[in-house]
């Protein structure tokens, strides 16, 4: 099997470009705060749970009619801003979020009709499941999302008419949502950019979140018991 990409809805076949996997199972650098105490040994380290962004590097190369294709790949990866959606085919139930960072450094055969290149993207650190972009309805007042990776993710949770909704992890509380009177239908929470809205209209005056913390889907199980008249959840559960 020849392994692919697609990138921003572009598939890299379009183009003849096909990829090897050399980069593809790397992982991105925590970023830690390094502390140095006068007297003490060693270094002291920050609570920081940021993660770097990683640089994938696919070698790729192009069978035939190679100066059609080049010249169209060119186009389209030097015409895209900002980040996009990235796929491959070594990793075919998930996604990340990339920018590509170009150019292009490419080495034709002598009868030029094939050759050799590297595509360099910019990743954010997230692989994105493809089952966590799914939208999950709740109306029996119960929402139970179970989070199958080893880390935090970060919902969009739209809930319709006004309430509250408690959390639990693990049976455990961990915070609540209160939606006030409004003119929407329906207010999206975005945890992820942290903002609260309906379309382009602003809506954070109108919810109110336990110590200002949007809520989070630990590992495991999360429960929230809700009296709105609907809610709608899309989980964005990723891993490395």
């Amino acid at each position: 099997m020849r392994n692919y990409f697609t990138f921003a809805g572009y598939d890299s076949t379009e183009a003849g470009i096909y990829i090897t996997g050399s980069g593809v199972y790397n992982a991105p650098a925590r970023a830690y705060e390094e502390i140095t105490i006068p007297g003490r040994n060693g270094l002291i380290i920050g609570n920081e749970k940021r993660l770097e962004n990683l640089e994938l590097v696919y070698p790729a190369y192009i069978y035939a009619n190679f100066a059609e294709n080049m010249r169209a790949a060119r186009s389209f990866l030097l015409s895209q801003v900002g980040y996009q959606r990235l796929e491959d085919t070594y990793y075919p139930d998930e996604f990340r979020l990339a920018y590509y960072a170009g150019g292009l450094d490419v080495e034709p055969t002598r009868q030029r009709d094939a050759g050799n290149f590297e595509i360099t993207f910019q990743c954010k650190p997230e692989r994105y499941l493809k089952s966590g972009q799914e939208t999950e309805e709740f109306n029996n007042r119960v929402a139970v999302a179970l989070n199958p990776t080893l880390f935090d993710a970060r919902p969009l949770i739209r809930v319709y008419g006004t309430g509250t909704a408690s959390i639990e992890h693990n049976g455990q509380p961990i915070g609540s949502i209160t939606v006030k009177t409004n003119p929407y239908e329906y207010i999206d929470i975005d945890s992820d950019i942290m903002e609260c809205f309906h379309g382009v209209d602003p809506c954070n005056r109108y919810v109110e979140m336990t110590d200002f913390e949007f809520p989070v889907f630990h590992p495991g199980e999360t429960d929230i018991y809700f009296n709105f008249t609907k809610m709608e959840i899309t989980p964005r559960w990723w891993q490395l």
